[in-house]
């Protein structure tokens, strides 16, 4: 199940006052009939994604951890996958990227990970079926997508959803498996739930906080499959393995497996990152999550950076947890907000496997600099982020940054090549925040940062 949240968390909000968030029922509506056309949406060419950089010690770990246990914390008894090759068929009302951007997603899995995996008829494995997102939130309210074992169809869950059909644990090879994805939503957060959930589908149906590097991670930092889980799911496939094979048939296998598919990972020391406590993850998802008051929010930050201190981190897990403090600080202490997120930073400098949330961090320093008017600060934060955010073909952050960018040239007086950055970032937008009204919101929501611009200059 993919978590709406944070996926939310993760997108930049006005650090001033913002505008009104403007959807189709509001007033406003009409003034933005008259406003020129956007450009054409923008999609990725060919995957740029680095390969896994991991030690086989730690990627041994992981792929137990990954492979036998739920989201839940409960143990699956043996490894199930598919044994046969794999057809995907699509079904509902399809927004009109999500069969170009599931094409090249089986591309990806047959070229990366090895798997044999196409599209398909009605005699399919795997059933990505498209239904409004209304739809998803009645049965699951804090989910964008999710996926169910023994179903091929919407109906078919509702039949079967309070029966024993739908338990992964009682598995013993996967069959038939259904992908739910919204089909009113931003092209990309349809993008991303067909990555993470068919992901699951075929293999891993755990998430791990610390994992850096990968979509099999709560905090939705990573929204398409990268090179770590590439490599976890041709694991997952390897003829060595099959279904039914328990934890220790698989550890006993594993060795000759990782030193064959991941050589660079002979050898090189271990991570041996720790546990993740229940405490700090329950904390994270009340700060981030939706729902809570204000002051719960404050006091789950508060306890995340608490029990990161005591378990004393220092990886990504902590650097997160000074991001969430950080977002809950913006509108109640912007200096203090700033401090947080320069704390993010430092922390996932240390790592190139933080790379993308380094990203993040920037978007928001950058908008913080930009509110105070420092226009050449920003700038500079910016600009080693935006191949990142394109090389992990995240629309939404990539058009942030550049709009972004486009304010602080103007405040900086290039005005020309302000206009044309942000030009250009329109229909990386479009495909980030999806309809027209989103994407100019989001315009108007950075505009407001800048003083030139009737902002207040300041946080």
């Amino acid at each position: 199940m993919r978590r709406l949240t944070f996926a939310a968390a993760l997108t930049i909000t006005a650090c001033a006052p913002a505008a009104p968030e403007i959807g189709p029922e509001i007033a406003t509506r009409a003034a933005l009939e008259d406003a020129p056309a956007l450009p054409a949406i923008k999609s990725f060419a060919a995957p740029r994604l680095a390969p896994a950089d991991v030690s086989n010690a730690d990627l041994d770990r992981d792929v137990l951890d990954l492979g036998f246990t739920l989201e839940s914390g409960r143990n699956l008894p043996v490894l199930t996958r598919f044994e046969a090759p794999i057809r995907v068929r699509v079904l509902g009302a399809t927004p009109p990227t999500l069969r170009s951007d599931l094409d090249r997603l089986l591309h990806r899995l047959r070229t990366e990970a090895g798997i044999d995996i196409a599209r398909g008829g009605a005699e399919a494995q795997i059933t990505v079926q498209a239904v409004p997102r209304s739809e998803i939130r009645r049965h699951l309210p804090q989910a964008a997508c999710f996926v169910v074992p023994n179903v091929g169809s919407l109906s078919d869950y509702l039949a079967a959803r309070r029966s024993a059909l739908l338990s992964w644990s009682k598995l013993a090879v996967r069959r038939r498996v259904a992908v739910f994805v919204p089909s009113d939503t931003s092209p990309q957060e349809v993008r991303d739930c067909l990555h993470e959930e068919l992901a699951q589908a075929l293999g891993p149906l755990n998430d791990l906080y610390r994992l850096p590097d990968s979509v099999f991670n709560d905090d939705n930092v990573h929204t398409v499959l990268t090179g770590y889980d590439m490599l976890m799911l041709r694991i997952f496939y390897d003829p060595a393995l099959a279904s039914g094979m328990t934890r220790q048939e698989v550890a006993a296998r594993l060795p000759d497996i990782l030193a064959r598919l991941n050589p660079a990972g002979e050898g090189r020391p271990a991570e041996n990152l720790g546990r993740t406590p229940r405490a700090w993850i329950e904390a994270i998802q009340t700060a981030l999550g939706p729902g809570a008051p204000e002051e719960a929010r404050y006091g789950a930050a508060r306890r995340a950076l608490q029990v990161a201190s005591a378990m004393g981190w220092q990886d990504h897990r902590r650097g997160f947890s000074h991001y969430a403090m950080g977002r809950i600080l913006q509108t109640r202490d912007p200096d203090a907000a700033y401090a947080e997120f320069r704390a993010a930073d430092r922390i996932f400098a240390r790592s190139p496997r933080t790379a993308l949330h380094r990203a993040y961090v920037a978007s928001q320093l950058a908008a913080h600099d930009l509110a105070r008017g420092r226009a050449e600060a920003a700038l500079a934060r910016i600009r080693p982020h935006l191949d990142i955010a394109a090389r992990h073909e995240n629309a939404a952050l990539l058009s942030t940054l550049m709009l972004l960018r486009a304010e602080a040239l103007e405040l900086s007086g290039q005005v020309s090549e302000g206009r044309s950055v942000r030009l250009d970032s329109l229909g990386w937008a479009r495909y980030g925040f999806g309809a027209d009204w989103a994407v100019r919101a989001k315009l108007r929501e950075i505009a407001t940062l800048n003083p030139l611009k009737g902002g207040p200059g300041r946080l």
